[in-house]
């Protein structure tokens, strides 16, 4: 942050005089949050191996110890400025087996996690010595429990040599900033209020405090009040994720984020979001595959690095920024590598069912033939589209094995041929680390093969970010896969969640070209990039924010002597943490920003699939109930998006189920009653039907109304008075299939068409409906079925009281 702009530099030479805030401004703390020094304390104190893993608890009693010091001293002495002392006299010393003879060697516990913690402000040290220089009185004004001699102390720890013509804490004169300190330094210093600056972070303490007396404030916030909601969203996020662990320090990473934020000349949104939010993450990752590497070298081995494309091309331009040319860039994907290891056609069977649909030319790309069996196969399917699943079923009786063994081995041979001139001194090499965004390390697992069908003897090692760990525990000899964000960072039930949603991230990282489809002497044969040019430079612009936060986070970090990633479990959970946020709860504005992207499923067809829908999740919840939508397959690609769209809250809903905290006897439905619904004929003929109604947990009434095809029915009257005279009406939906059980279960459910249903003597406005008696109905008119049964569901929030 510049404070002395060109039009201030005439400015400051009528100033007598600059008082720097301390802490966040002058000093920064290597912490999360300013409570991440009590989490040390904690630690330091000795109480984390007398009384392990309670460190939330001593946290949150150090807080309440402060709020009833201040408060008593308010009491006494009219102020609330209260010194270390008085705090920890409210600290319940019994709960954690000390006695109050342990004051002091808590007040020194905390003292000395200041040290540890805080670094001075290089931008503000900057701007103090330019001061200093100039001539100008200098010096720092603090709200701190901590006295003066203390503070004198850090401040040189922090700083050697640091000299300053004046210094108050609050604490040292029983009045605060916001109330009275602003004074007292002016009379004491004796300088001229107008003439004075007084930099600050706190908005209330620091700008309104100073402007009072006349002084001219400098706002130095700790971040953006975006940034702030986004760092706010991140720590809930790591509690839920990562329980049990400390949750407030993390080695400098948010702080060096900060300073990173508060250095960026405004730039776009797209750029914005690489360099606050992929970036840090990418960065962290960067650190584990240097580490990675290091891991797999020893005495007598040859080390190759590879990314592979097209999602490792971020991770790739990354690491070419920030170490230079010692890395290849492999396009290699799941359908050429495994056509490529193909010595028998069960890898192809078991491929084919991933793609929900075929057609003959999408079969021609991917196995590079079409035989005349399987060319007749598609010409006798309805519009020469089949189901993956149909075609894995009928494809051994279609192809003959050794036509695609043969097949395989030219693929493979250009496939090693391109491999060979990507990697220079290949052959030489004992060991290949394979950087991947990840997940089952399908493609590292294809290379063995690969290579073990040529007799190369060369070891694999994945570096994945995100690593779905229970897929690898099968890979042969010595081969290796390791995930940053593993199973020991967050639990499988959530790593899925993030899995679930991870094609937001793909699109960000990946490469701008088309996916590989073959190679001609060492040359790559792509596909068209399905994507629009829109997206293309969206993507762009993310990854350009994520190489800058890349390229000045080293400077950034030696400057405030950080090492944020010197712990790689500590960076991976914040990472986690980073990630999720982004995936699982993402604010407003980059719902907007990213919500038009389309996510190609890059297995051979141009397919391109819809992040976000919003009307697909509401229709979920009303047919199937919340856990189940939940558990939606895709499209939309991006779930928790989907969710977000729907409410802020149902994302956090979503969030807590994917972490295995949305109890079902809370959140899904219980029994509410019933109710007599008309099932009317085409010919005007009626009967009546009881069905149930169940409540939801967000206290949404559900009415599910089977019927079948034999039924002939043509209109479905659903009395809501009778159970809800007023309130909202959510959508209703149908799902068919052959029975029941199957339909109520099918995720292919339709909306029904508002301006489609008749609401009989109620009053309608949007959602809102009211009736003024019993006798008003919901008609719902029933299409034309094509299979046995179809459900129709019936969301509402019932408004006023309303009959059971």
């Amino acid at each position: 942050m510049t404070i002395a702009t060109t039009g201030a530099v005439r400015r400051a030479q009528i100033v007598s005089a600059w008082s720097f805030d301390v802490f966040d401004t002058f000093l920064l703390r290597a912490c999360t949050t300013p409570d991440g020094v009590f989490e040390r304390t904690y630690e330091l104190s000795g109480i984390s191996r007398t009384c392990p893993n309670i460190s939330v608890s001593f946290v949150q009693h150090r807080i309440q110890a402060e709020g009833r010091a201040r408060r008593a001293a308010k009491d006494r002495r009219g102020a609330v400025e209260v010194r270390i002392e008085e705090i920890y006299s409210f600290f319940p010393f019994n709960l954690f087996g000390l006695a109050r003879r342990d004051l002091s060697d808590l007040v020194e516990s905390e003292f000395a996690a200041e040290f540890e913690l805080c670094r001075v402000n290089p931008d503000m040290l900057r701007q103090y010595q330019d001061m200093k220089r100039a001539g100008r009185r200098v010096g720092f004004i603090s709200d701190t429990y901590w006295d003066s001699h203390r503070l004198a102390r850090l401040l040189r720890a922090c700083s050697p040599g640091l000299v300053w013509d004046f210094l108050y804490a609050s604490c040292d004169h029983g009045s605060g900033k916001s109330e009275t300190l602003f004074a007292k330094y002016l009379a004491e210093q004796g300088v001229d209020a107008h003439a004075s600056f007084h930099i600050g972070d706190n908005e209330h303490a620091d700008v309104r405090g100073a402007r009072r007396h006349g002084i001219r404030p400098r706002y130095y916030p700790q971040a953006s009040r975006e940034l702030a909601s986004k760092l706010q969203g991140e720590t809930s996020l790591f509690e839920l994720l990562c329980p049990g662990v400390p949750s407030r320090l993390d080695n400098g990473m948010r702080t060096l984020r900060r300073m990173m934020a508060a250095r960026s000349a405004e730039k776009s949104p797209a750029f914005h979001l690489g360099a606050m939010v992929l970036g840090p993450v990418m960065t962290a990752f960067d650190a584990f595959i240097a580490e990675r590497c290091e891991q797999v070298a020893g005495p007598g081995r040859r080390v190759a690095l590879g990314f592979l494309g097209r999602d490792g091309f971020l991770s790739h331009r990354i690491w070419q920024d920030l170490h230079g040319a010692t890395s290849a860039y492999l396009e290699i994907n799941r359908r050429v590598s495994l056509m490529a290891s193909a010595d028998t056609l069960q890898p192809l069977l078991e491929f084919l069912p991933k793609i929900a649909k075929f057609d003959a030319p999408t079969f021609r790309d991917i196995v590079k033939v079409l035989p005349p069996k399987v060319a007749a196969f598609f010409a006798k399917s309805p519009d020469g589209i089949v189901t993956g699943e149909a075609l894995a079923e009928a494809l051994p009786e279609l192809i003959e094995t050794s036509e695609l063994l043969a097949l395989a081995a030219i693929l493979r041979a250009r496939l090693l041929a391109y491999v060979r001139d990507a990697i220079p001194g290949f052959d030489d090499c004992t060991d290949l680390v394979l950087a991947d965004l990840g997940y089952s390390g399908s493609v590292q697992k294809a290379l063995r093969r690969v290579f073990d069908l040529e007799g190369i003897t060369i070891r694999l090692h994945g570096a994945y970010l995100i690593s779905l760990d229970d897929s690898f525990h099968d890979l042969a000899g010595e081969d290796s896969a390791t995930g940053f964000i593993s199973d020991l960072v967050i639990t499988p039930h959530a790593k899925r969640m993030l899995v679930r949603n991870v094609a937001l991230l793909e699109q960000a990282c990946c490469s701008a070209d088309g996916s590989v489809l073959d190679y001609d002497g060492g040359e790559v044969l792509r596909e068209i990039n399905p994507h629009t040019a829109s997206q293309i430079a969206l993507a762009a612009e993310i990854q350009a924010g994520a190489r800058a936060f890349a390229a000045g986070a080293g400077d950034v970090a030696r400057d405030l002597s950080l090492q944020p990633y010197d712990a790689p479990d500590v960076a991976a959970r914040w990472s986690a943490a980073t990630l999720a946020r982004l995936l699982l709860l993402p604010d407003e504005d980059e719902l907007a920003l990213l919500g038009d992207l389309k996510h190609d499923v890059n297995l051979g067809t141009q397919a391109l699939a819809p992040m976000l829908d919003r009307d697909f999740v509401r229709n979920q919840i009303t047919a199937r109930g919340l856990s189940a939508a939940c558990t939606s397959a895709g499209p939309p690609m991006w779930l928790a998006g989907s969710f977000a769209l729907t409410s802020p809250s149902h994302a956090y809903l979503y969030a807590l189920f994917g972490a295995n905290r949305l109890p079902a006897d809370v959140f899904e439905e219980s029994p509410y009653g019933t109710v007599q619904v008309g099932l009317f004929r085409a010919d005007g003929e009626a009967v009546l039907e009881q069905v149930a109604i169940h409540r939801t947990g967000l206290g949404e009434l559900r009415v599910r109304i089977p019927v079948s095809r034999a039924m002939g029915i043509a209109m479905l009257a659903l009395p809501l008075p009778k159970f809800a005279a007023q309130g909202l009406l959510h959508g209703v939906t149908v799902q068919s299939a052959g029975e029941i059980r199957e339909a109520a279960a099918s995720q292919d459910v339709i909306g029904i068409a508002a301006e489609s249903l008749v609401f009989a003597r109620m009053q309608r406005n949007g959602e809102h409906y009211r009736s003024e008696s019993e006798d008003g109905c919901l008609l719902i008119p029933v299409a034309s079925m094509a299979r046995e049964i179809a459900i129709y569901s019936v969301a509402i929030t019932p408004l006023g009281s309303s009959p059971k």
